[in-house]
């Protein structure tokens, strides 16, 4: 196998897999351990990987948040499938927690059931509930311009009183290793405050929130049902950490 194969190979690993082993590389590329560690030392070298004891990590970019105007353009098909899919797990008595974003935001069309009652720290989501005629109540506290989320020490005071059937939650990032991810630390209180106070939490993400990392952690997959689109991603790892559906 030429070097530039090996790198490929060993690059497309430590993406999928996050950390990968020297011996497993000798393994997979039939080749010697002094061959794996000069391909290593180059590629750390080259930025492609970080080096560490014993074989080699994935580099991650820390992912900037988008606005809500620009987030609402993007993948506009996946979200309403993801939406229309949890709003399926919706019972009649149910008290919910909706968050913020647009994922969420997509599920408020296809909920068909009238008597519940949905808490929520979106401005837009609050709005949607209301013209459905669905028992809304808007958290208060500090309205953030660019997503139009309500964050603060008054929301998640205000939270603190609920308790929840259900919480339907956004993430940015879902790693594998570093598990759901956002931006944002007020808007990560009021998520990981909601998770906490919920019996069952699920995170609404299309596929382009695989394998990215953001700043501040929210949860372990292994907390939350995960609902998501069919991406064609190998997701075999992740479904190890964590129930997904696949919307």
């Amino acid at each position: 196998m030429l070097t530039e194969e090996r790198h490929t190979v060993i690059i497309d690993l430590v993406k999928e897999q996050g950390i990968v082993k020297t011996q497993d590389l000798m393994q997979a590329l039939n080749c010697s351990e002094s061959t794996i560690r000069r391909d290593l030392e180059f590629l750390h070298n080259e930025g492609k990987i970080k080096r560490i004891h014993g074989g080699a990590k994935r580099i991650y970019q820390i992912s900037e948040e988008l606005t809500v105007s620009e987030k609402s353009l993007k993948n506009v098909q996946e979200k309403s499938a993801i939406g229309k899919m949890a709003a399926s797990l919706i019972e009649e008595n149910d008290v919910i927690f909706l968050d913020a974003g647009t994922t969420t935001l997509a599920m408020i069309d296809f909920i068909d059931r009238g008597n519940i009652t949905v808490v929520t720290n979106g401005i837009q989501q609050a709005s949607l509930l209301t013209d459905r005629q669905i028992e809304t109540l808007l958290i208060g506290g500090r309205i953030k311009q660019g997503t139009k989320a309500i964050v603060g020490s008054t929301s998640f005071t205000n939270l603190q009183s609920f308790r929840f059937n259900k919480a339907f939650l956004g993430v940015n990032g879902i790693d594998i290793e570093f598990g759901c991810t956002t931006p944002d630390p007020e808007e990560a209180a009021i998520k990981k405050l909601a998770q906490q106070q919920s019996s069952m939490t699920y995170v609404l993400a299309d596929h382009t929130k695989w394998k990215k990392v953001n700043f501040v952690h929210l949860f372990n997959m292994e907390d939350v049902t995960i609902i998501t689109n069919d991406s064609n991603e190998d997701l075999s790892l992740f479904k190890e950490k964590t129930t997904i559906l696949e919307a």
